[in-house]
């Protein structure tokens, strides 16, 4: 079973804005902004919505990142 570093704190990542330059902060995976209860789902369910094809075979977790200057929104691909 593979295992996002992000989501299980043992890697960080750093990306910057690209209409600022901030330093942007992430916000967790993708899919726990789908409604209220999608955080306590199975993850692999949720990766057949999450909006990438692949995620699930390749083993990719989408994390959205935000500016907390111009609250802009990035995905970011995480391989797992």
């Amino acid at each position: 079973m593979a295992m996002c570093p992000l989501c299980n704190g043992f890697d960080s990542y750093e990306t910057r804005c690209a209409s600022c330059g901030s330093l942007m902060l992430d916000g967790g995976k993708a899919t726990d902004f789908l409604d209220d209860y999608s955080a306590y789902m199975d993850i692999d369910v949720l990766k057949l919505v999450d909006g990438d094809l692949n995620s699930l075979a390749e083993n990719i977790c989408l994390h959205m990142f935000s500016c907390p200057l111009c609250q802009q929104d990035q995905m970011v691909v995480v391989k797992e």
